[in-house]
């Protein structure tokens, strides 16, 4: 009786071992690691060491942020950024400026801060909590890479804001003739909350009115951590521009923007939603085809009150009155961001 149990015993003891050799030689592996794992690895340099991840992304993490109105070149230029061997932008998130839009709220309203604070949701809970949030969905929604953007258009309508809670980020605002703009959003009928796109005066009015709180922003970035690009110096000018993109953004030349087309749908390259309206067009290398479709289409009568229409034309550097304007004249179009910078400079006393 003993010898047989000592059979059985042995038996069993042989057979969980060749299980376990089998399940060992058959490739089963670990689930795999998450983005904001694997972020965190090639990020902190924590890949192959006995170290724990941290809980928290760093607040100093050094994030892009592309936006703009919608329809001036966001899609583009992230897509183009995209390319280069260090950056991972990504689809629009959605997220991002519904919940900043949210945070802008709580922070106007009076008798809600109060009740905040009496509950102990200060500021600076309600600035921790958005910011885990944001960096979650950033680094969360692709692959890892030396330096993250995101680009939802509108999420710069919160650019001072964004500024304080990531203080090392840098800010890409794209700025286009809002003429092209408008009829690009009319004509391939882009809704946009309270805009009546059977009306160029209506989106217009209220084009001007979105880009002066971002351009207004812009300007008043704490060490210019904020730069304006005309959507048409980069059709026009590419390499120019995106050269003075990259040196603003600390990153090293690569020619592989130039040609984001080519990294449509490869690892590590661009990827595209196939729900955003801009995907099309972004498939195709840069090019001019865009600049002047809206001139013929812009009702007389707004075409003659343009200036009091859209008064951040004139200030953007773009002729209200010309249909269209000289998009190709070899010298850039007057930025105001650059002039005020300029001027506080020349203002600031020195420090001797």
């Amino acid at each position: 009786m003993r010898n047989n149990r000592t059979s059985l015993l042995l038996g069993c003891v042989l057979l969980c071992s060749a299980s376990l050799l089998y399940l060992g030689m058959s490739g089963i592996d670990c689930p795999p690691k998450s983005h904001r794992h694997r972020w965190m690895e090639f990020t902190l340099g924590s890949a192959n060491q006995n170290l724990s991840m941290p809980t928290h992304f760093p607040e100093d993490t050094p994030l892009i942020f592309i936006g703009g109105f919608p329809r001036s070149g966001t899609t583009l230029m992230r897509a183009m950024l995209d390319a280069h061997s260090s950056v991972r932008c990504g689809e629009e998130t959605r997220v991002i400026p519904r919940l900043l839009a949210m945070r802008a709220t709580w922070s106007r309203s009076v008798k809600e801060r109060i009740r905040l604070d009496e509950a102990g949701v200060t500021d600076q809970v309600l600035d921790s909590a958005v910011r885990a949030f944001l960096l979650e969905v950033i680094v969360g929604h692709g692959e890892p890479a030396p330096r993250l953007c995101n680009k939802d258009p509108f999420a710069l309508k919160s650019l001072s804001y964004l500024a304080r809670i990531f203080p090392k980020a840098k800010f890409v605002l794209m700025l286009r003739d809002g003429r092209a703009t408008v009829h690009s959003m009319i004509s391939r009928k882009v809704t946009i909350s309270g805009f009546d796109l059977s009306s160029y005066r209506d989106c217009l009015t209220k084009w001007s009115s979105a880009v002066e709180t971002m351009f207004s922003q812009c300007q008043g970035a704490a060490g210019g951590s904020c730069l304006a690009v005309h959507y048409e110096r980069l059709v026009l000018h590419p390499e120019e521009e995106m050269r003075k993109l990259l040196h603003f953004l600390e990153l090293p030349w690569d020619t592989a923007v130039l040609h984001h087309e080519d990294l449509i749908g490869k690892a590590g390259g661009v990827s595209l939603s196939k729900v955003e309206r801009s995907t099309d067009q972004v498939m195709k290398p840069v090019n001019t085809d865009a600049l002047s479709k809206w001139v013929g289409h812009i009702p007389s009568d707004v075409i003659n009150d343009m200036a009091e229409i859209a008064p951040m034309l004139a200030r953007l550097g773009y002729d209200p009155q010309a249909n269209p304007p000289d998009y190709t004249r070899p010298e850039p179009i007057v930025s105001l961001l650059n002039l005020s910078q300029s001027l506080r400079a020349a203002e600031t006393p020195h420090p001797s």
